[in-house]
């Protein structure tokens, strides 16, 4: 392998070790990902103490310095600390391994996005995330988290993920009140009162566009009647009952889609139609358009309920247009 490579993509192998790494100098984006890597190393080996000058700058080309990208999900490492070496990091994946803590990345300063999803993480350690000031995703998903915290110097952060963890309640974002995009917190076990926290959904967020709470323990959506920027909001799932539980939502203009499926409201006949009438702005209800055609070919719930009998009479009208011209058809062969 040449020493100038800059790019380097091995996925899904049986790789157990890094070794040889550390020869590719000028390394800017490392892939290994769905490999048997136990340890991170060779990125940076040996100590850099006590090095005359050409060695300094020698080791100012190891991968550790120059890398930009590092994508090492689907392993098995339990330790992250070696990450600490690659200050130009800008994203890092590390997703579906074995790691507990998170370790060595505080002083990553160009970090734009990581993702410790999948892992077995049950703190959202400060020390460790509060030096990340310019990062704008985090993607903590599938961990074993119970608070939502440590991310109070992350103001530039947009995407939020702490999906399929163990919180009951919604706090400490202050610091994204400004920049915070969207959302997920999806299959956990946030009531409405954990929803409504002073420091969590009820600070009043200016870009939020998306919120997942899917698989929560909202029994209405009293939580979200003031985020006027809202686009998107999933809460299928949960135990909203009625259709004045869902009231509160009326405010927001902003909205184009709900997904509320698998609650005891969806059950009811005129479902999609009252869910329109409550925010006519709407184009879209769980994952069918709103007036469009279901998967069965049927007109679905929506709209106005002139424009929707409108469109059942353009059907009626094509539907005897269509028997006439085939009655009239029959006649003249039995003419003949």
């Amino acid at each position: 392998v040449s020493g100038n490579l800059t790019h380097l993509v091995l996925r899904s192998h049986l790789i157990r070790t890094m070794e040889g790494v550390s020869k590719l100098k000028h390394l800017e984006l490392l892939e290994l990902y769905d490999n048997m890597i136990d340890e991170i190393n060779d990125l940076c080996p040996g100590e850099l103490v006590d090095k005359g000058e050409e060695e300094e700058e020698e080791d100012d080309g190891l991968p550790a310095k120059n890398l930009r990208v590092l994508d090492i999900s689907y392993n098995v490492i339990r330790d992250m600390n070696p990450i600490s070496q690659c200050l130009n990091l800008q994203e890092l994946y590390i997703a579906q391994n074995k790691i507990k803590s998170i370790r060595g990345i505080g002083q990553l300063t160009q970090l734009r996005k990581v993702d410790l999803g999948a892992n077995r993480i049950r703190v959202m350690e400060e020390e460790e995330l509060s030096g990340l000031i310019n990062l704008e995703e985090l993607w903590l998903g599938k961990n074993k988290i119970e608070h939502i915290g440590g991310i109070s110097k992350l103001t530039k952060l947009r995407r939020l993920d702490v999906q399929s963890n163990r919180l009951t309640s919604i706090e400490n974002l202050e610091g994204q009140v400004d920049t915070l995009e969207e959302l997920y917190l999806a299959h956990n076990g946030i009531d409405v009162e954990g929803a409504k926290c002073p420091t969590g959904l009820a600070l009043p967020f200016k870009q939020l566009n998306t919120i997942d709470m899917s698989r929560n323990r909202l029994t209405d959506t009293s939580p979200f009647a003031h985020l006027t920027s809202l686009n998107e909001l999933w809460i299928s799932g949960n135990d909203i009952k009625t259709f004045d539980d869902v009231e509160y939502i009326r405010s927001l203009v902003e909205l184009d889609g709900v997904y509320l499926e698998y609650n005891p409201v969806a059950s009811d006949f005129e479902y999609r139609k009252k869910i329109v009438e409550i925010v006519p702005n709407l184009t879209q209800i769980d994952a069918t358009m709103v007036g469009g055609i279901g998967q069965h070919g049927y007109l679905t719930g929506g709209g106005s309920g002139d424009n929707l009998l409108e469109r059942m009479r353009q059907m009626q009208d094509q539907v005897i247009q269509k028997a006439a011209a085939e009655t009239e058809a029959s006649g003249s062969k039995e003419e003949e």
